[in-house]
């Protein structure tokens, strides 16, 4: 069943995000306002290594007050593509350079209310190119093997919903067990 769309106004916008109202008709009839997040797509990096290994960072998130281990990743860029991205993301957050580049899985983490695409790339390889230069993204970055991954989500270390994606989605391909 599909619903219309009549019309949108943005009631909030800045260079993040851009919240909008969003004049919708439902299949019954209903017609009303929705609220609608607009935000800038996702690129995230799964690194691995010969070693069967994930690059991962330790980080804070102060919306929810809580620590986890998290892939990396960043918005895409005006004029940048989410390959780009995700090799750019792992440099300035990690200090590697990325390996071969290739997709993994796309994903629209919360497509009820907001629009965001995830572009989730897997990465074979990457070499140490130095102290990363993203200063407030992580200071603990470590290579956690792969067999590791389940029990951490388990007890709730990994819990990003762009981390969890790209991981689960390594966890099924059997090449990588």
């Amino acid at each position: 069943m599909e619903w219309k769309t009549h019309g949108e106004r943005q009631v909030y916008t800045n260079k993040w995000v851009n919240l909008c109202l969003v004049d919708v008709q439902q299949p019954d009839g209903r017609r009303w306002e929705y609220h609608v997040v607009r935000l800038r797509h996702l690129a995230v990096a799964a690194v691995v290594n010969d070693h069967q290994e994930v690059l991962m960072m330790w980080r804070h998130r102060f919306i929810t007050s809580s620590w986890a281990w998290e892939l990396p990743m960043g918005l895409v860029e005006e004029g940048e593509t989410p390959e780009e991205t995700a090799g750019r993301e792992v440099l300035e957050e990690t200090g590697y350079r990325a390996g071969p580049i290739k997709p993994l899985v796309y994903a629209e983490p919360a497509n009820g209310i907001t629009d965001s695409q995830h572009h989730v790339f897997h990465i074979n390889g990457a070499s140490y190119a130095g102290p990363p230069t993203e200063k407030n993204e992580s200071d603990r970055i470590e290579w956690i093997p792969l067999s590791e991954i389940r029990g951490m989500i388990d007890r709730k270390e990994i819990v990003s919903s762009a981390s969890l994606v790209a991981l689960l989605y390594l966890l099924m391909d059997e090449s990588f067990r």
